[in-house]
């Protein structure tokens, strides 16, 4: 029974570990298939958990810390859609400035709440359901975040390559200039994905604050932004290859920490450097089948559209 209760603590935080990723990265995939790059997401991700958690401290309501994480990372992604679609800033420039102004702004609003504790999200009970061993706590008592990045990989999947809408948005990724000479307005499909990944990012940074570690901590998302920017390239621009890597990106976060608890002789800054060396390793590899990425990558990813050509 106890090896049981261990495995089932082990995938629990496993699956804890990816949802955060996961909705980052099914938001950033959505904005890199219409044709822009996002490195902002850190940023989002960081102002999201500030919003979520003061809302939710404030209020009391759960469902008003969701919204105001989401709603934060809205905001957040409107700055960035402005400058890069309709002031035509570069997007890796931009991209960095963001994250570097979500690190600022995110610090200064959660200075009054630094290590100020709340209850954690609350979680679904399925009575029956939830006894089943193993599966049971894993399936039918996890939060609703959790389900909801399931859902949306599912949703975006369907969306993506299922209906009108997505195959205009993927057209837009793929050839903006084309799309415009039919009468398709570039800008505006952009700017709707650009919102929706913001969306994702301050959902992620919302379950951070109010489900995975719930207390406001500086920089707590500790670089899982860069590693949701990381798992669309890894994944090829697929839903389904997202909801997998971000899985395998938990894992190895965990354990990590599980060698750290286990007492392993290796010092502990080096196992906490783990998930991002994998990440490195990762990009590495798949960099050496560069003509893959390439035929996998929107054509239009990164590139300025200029409505009057």
């Amino acid at each position: 029974m106890a090896a049981i209760t261990t495995v089932e603590l082990i995938l629990l935080t496993v699956v804890s570990a990816a949802t955060p990723l996961l909705l980052a990265a099914t938001g950033e995939l959505v904005v890199e298939k219409s044709g822009i790059l996002n490195l902002g997401v850190e940023g989002m991700m960081l102002v999201g958990a500030v919003s979520a958690f003061i809302a939710m401290l404030t209020t009391g309501s759960w469902a008003l810390g969701i919204v105001a994480g989401a709603a934060a990372g809205v905001i957040m992604s409107m700055l960035f859609g402005v400058l890069t679609l309709f002031f035509l800033a570069n997007q890796v420039a931009s991209g960095l400035a963001l994250t570097l102004f979500g690190i600022g702004i995110s610090s200064l609003l959660g200075i009054p709440f630094i290590g100020l504790p709340i209850d954690k999200l609350p979680s679904l009970d399925v009575p029956v359901l939830g006894d089943i061993p193993i599966f049971g706590p894993l399936i039918f008592e996890q939060d609703f975040l959790i389900y909801f990045s399931v859902l949306m990989v599912v949703v975006v999947h369907f969306f993506l390559f299922r209906t009108r809408a997505g195959l205009v948005l993927r057209a837009v990724g793929e050839s903006h200039d084309a799309a415009h000479s039919i009468g398709y307005s570039v800008i505006r499909i952009r700017f709707f994905a650009v919102m929706f990944g913001g969306a994702m990012a301050g959902l992620g940074g919302a379950f951070l604050s109010l489900s995975y570690t719930p207390m406001w901590v500086e920089q707590m998302t500790a670089g899982r932004g860069w590693i949701a920017l990381a798992l669309v390239v890894f994944a090829t621009w697929k839903p389904g290859r997202v909801l997998i890597g971000a899985y395998l990106f938990g894992a190895v976060t965990i354990f990590q920490l599980h060698l750290q608890g286990f007492g392993v002789q290796i010092p502990g800054q080096v196992l906490s450097m783990l998930p991002y060396l994998v990440t490195i390793l990762v990009l590495v590899l798949i960099s050496r089948n560069a003509s893959r990425v390439k035929l996998s990558a929107p054509a239009c990813l990164g590139q300025i559209f200029h409505s009057n050509t």
